[in-house]
């Protein structure tokens, strides 16, 4: 994977401006045969974790569904990625901390049948569970094999609240449901001290707001994704999450709604670069899930949107801010930023350098009550 970094590094800095979107189709977009296979395999394990979980207990608690979350289910994944979130969603966890308070036993039961899923090699050879010398009570891992594909998958399987449960049941996803769990979602938030800590309760949510974007969106998002694992690897330090940049991305091309042109994807990409020079003015939000006119979720938000930048919050959860609290992080980033700002991925035919979009860094307009 490194060596495959390098390369694509190399092959990034010297593509011109008006072949990037070549570049990603080249480079960057993953297998569709190979995402198709990896979602079979998916659903195969979560059928035998339905049918085995706490099967022949006392209680009731039974697993309803399993998620695959991040870019395999919003079709932002970068080709080679290798590794993935599932998300199991049980029946009787009633609050969001009940998600913290019976993490261990479920955990444990989890890893249990997956042991026995590796036994029964349901899938061959393909799977193998992951052993660890420290016990790890928020998830346990497992890996896919794919050698056709030349990929291996390293699955991160959580448990959590299924906190949209009444918004799945009901077709008509109106405001009044969604203010009764983002309600909960702050009161438990703020008496627990746990704000941003249940943010995996919405990663349907999360995914919505990508699943519609255009194609072009898209795969900027994967180019920026790209750009950040090979700063990741360059640098060798913890950088902020590699979701703020995703975001930071929709927020840019939201603001300058783009029209078809061959540089579009370089004025894009240095737009994003440019935003995360900004870093110490980073003030960015959504209201599409949040309703504003709800008294208690309006009261959080004002206070959530005059913290200290960088803020990026989730659109899926208010109390989380994306861009979280490592300044270091954001400011070695935007040092390679910078120095990304003057290569040929950025130049024009008659080079020229390419011209961002007029995008501030702090979002306006929002009116509190």
């Amino acid at each position: 994977m490194a060596k495959n970094l390098s390369s694509t590094r190399i092959a990034l800095c010297s593509t011109p401006a008006w072949r990037l979107d070549k570049f990603i189709e080249g480079h960057l977009l993953g297998d569709i045969t190979f995402l198709t296979e990896l979602r079979t395999d998916v659903n195969s394990i979560s059928a035998f974790l339905k049918e085995r979980c706490f099967q022949g207990a006392a209680h009731p608690m039974r697993v309803s569904r399993v998620v695959m979350g991040g870019s395999y289910n919003r079709y932002t994944v970068l080709k080679g990625r290798s590794e993935v979130d599932l998300l199991v969603f049980f029946n009787n966890l009633t609050c969001f901390d009940d998600q913290f308070k019976l993490q261990k036993e479920v955990i444990e039961e989890i890893q249990k049948h997956l042991c026995q899923f590796q036994q029964e090699k349901r899938l061959r050879e393909k799977f193998k569970v992951q052993s660890s010398d420290q016990p790890n009570f928020r998830s346990v891992s497992f890996k896919l094999s794919y050698p056709k594909f030349q990929q291996e998958v390293e699955f991160h399987m959580q448990t959590a609240y299924d906190a949209l449960y009444e918004v799945r049941r009901k077709e008509n996803h109106n405001c009044e449901i969604y203010n009764k769990v983002y309600a909960r979602l702050i009161r438990e938030c703020t008496m627990l001290g746990k704000e941003g800590e249940f943010n995996i309760c919405f990663m349907e949510l999360q995914q919505d707001f990508l699943w519609k974007r255009p194609c072009e969106l898209k795969n900027l998002i994967c180019l920026v994704k790209h750009w950040y694992q090979l700063c990741k690897e360059k640098l060798r330090e913890p950088l902020p999450p590699q979701y703020a940049l995703e975001l930071l991305t929709v927020y840019a091309w939201e603001h300058e709604l783009p029209d078809k042109h061959e540089t579009q994807t370089a004025r894009g990409f240095r737009t994003v670069l440019e935003l995360i020079t900004k870093y110490l003015c980073l003030r960015i939000y959504w209201t599409l899930y949040y309703d504003v006119l709800h008294e208690q979720v309006n009261a959080y938000l004002y206070s959530q949107v005059k913290r200290v930048s960088p803020l990026i919050l989730d659109p899926a959860d208010p109390t989380w801010n994306v861009a979280g609290l490592n300044l270091q992080g954001w400011c070695i980033l935007a040092e390679e930023a910078k120095a990304w700002l003057d290569y040929p991925c950025f130049k024009n035919r008659d080079g020229s350098r390419v011209s961002s979009w007029d995008v501030p860094p702090d979002k306006k307009g929002f009116v509190f009550l």
